[in-house]
């Protein structure tokens, strides 16, 4: 959905208060929330950040019905636009706290699905993550002055800073695909015998494939130079067995002037079992 730096209207009243009152707004004292740990809250604010507080967006949305045919291989159009758009919707609203905010950016974001029983066709999408802010001000935001968002973790991000490379957006792409059946024929023909099962396999590489390439579009749109800590997922989301949806996502990355020299690499052996 078109997005304007500084919207709220996606918001419920009460996330408005609590995030101004955060802010200190009211004679409240400002206080931050964040899902970091101690370690990631301490490489966040050594990188020159400081946590502004948990932001998080929600879509409760009725996914709709697609016919398919039983022996095709095919994308279901219905359900992938579904997935995109209750993301992009809970995504939004994410943002729109950080704004409210006065962030630079959010870090640690994930996405989750939850199915409910009280709605078999609808389905929650929520994104959540810590809203941070620059300490000297610098210019973190994307081209259209929106907060940066990233999945990667407190350390990831620190690291990433050091390398001369600042987060510019979680990027995605989704399809959700039907695998065809198959004959009675083809059944009996692999009875027994070692074999691939071409039908099955390319079913499964088109539709990674499609996933791929439309997050590397997302990434391309952003003017990214490349995406790091890439992702691919698979989920049913309670459908027919042979419909399954490829989540793809990252973090596109772009270069970033404050270059440092990247402290010597001292290699470890972990003892744990």
């Amino acid at each position: 959905m078109p997005y304007t730096p500084g919207q709220v209207e996606g918001l419920p009243e009460a996330a408005k208060r609590r995030l101004l009152e955060m802010r200190g707004e009211g004679g409240k004292k400002p206080l931050f929330t964040s899902d970091l740990s101690v370690n990631e809250f301490a490489l966040v604010r050594q990188a020159g950040f400081v946590p502004l507080g948990l932001v998080m967006g929600s879509s409760i949305y009725h996914v709709g019905i697609q016919l398919r045919g039983f022996y095709q291989n095919q994308e279901l159009d219905v359900l992938t636009q579904a997935m995109y758009e209750a993301r992009e919707l809970a995504m939004t609203r994410m943002e729109e706290e950080a704004d409210l905010l006065g962030a630079d950016g959010i870090v640690g974001v994930r996405l989750e699905v939850t199915r409910y029983v009280w709605g078999e066709s609808m389905a929650e999408f929520m994104a959540i993550g810590t809203a941070i802010r620059h300490d000297s001000g610098g210019n973190f935001r994307t081209n259209g002055n929106r907060p940066f968002t990233s999945d990667l973790n407190g350390q990831d991000f620190w690291t990433l800073l050091k390398t001369g490379y600042r987060p510019v957006s979680m990027v995605m792409g989704t399809c959700v695909y039907h695998v065809a059946h198959q004959g009675i024929m083809q059944s009996l023909k692999q009875i027994g015998r070692n074999m691939e099962m071409p039908n099955y396999t390319q079913a499964l590489y088109d539709a990674r494939e499609l996933a791929m390439s439309r997050m590397q579009a997302e990434a391309e749109r952003e003017d990214a130079a490349g995406i790091v800590g890439v992702q691919v997922k698979e989920n049913s989301h309670g459908w027919d067995s042979h419909v399954i949806e490829y989540f793809a996502f990252g973090t596109a990355v772009t270069p970033y002037e404050a270059t440092e020299a990247l402290p010597s690499i001292t290699p470890t052996l972990s003892l744990n079992q």
